[in-house]
């Protein structure tokens, strides 16, 4: 199961608050039952049509199961402290959440 998260942060964010969220960020990394995760920035690719490099921040979570992701978003200590410590630094959030075709 496949989690991505977009995020658009607020514009007139200070340095400090986008370096707690990219720190708070990257503690989501080391939660130890993920199968991957990854964090980045849009990447300076071609502009097109159907390319959006709109947001500020992207965050993928690879989970083994469902039960995991569950966890993660009821109980997980780190997700809750990230949510608490970042949650006035965006302006929009949106998630794509995937399961494997087969």
């Amino acid at each position: 199961m496949i989690h991505n998260v977009y995020f658009w942060l607020k514009p007139d964010l200070t340095t400090e608050q986008r370096s707690t969220f990219e720190t708070e960020l990257m503690h989501l990394l080391e939660i130890d039952y993920l199968e991957h995760g990854f964090a980045g920035k849009p990447a300076d690719t071609e502009k097109r049509p159907v390319t959006d490099h709109s947001f500020s921040y992207s965050l993928t979570l690879h989970f083994k199961n469902m039960q995991d992701h569950e966890f993660y978003q009821k109980d997980c200590p780190k997700h809750k402290r990230f949510v608490d410590a970042c949650k006035t630094f965006w302006d929009r959030v949106m998630v794509y959440d995937s399961s494997p075709l087969h």
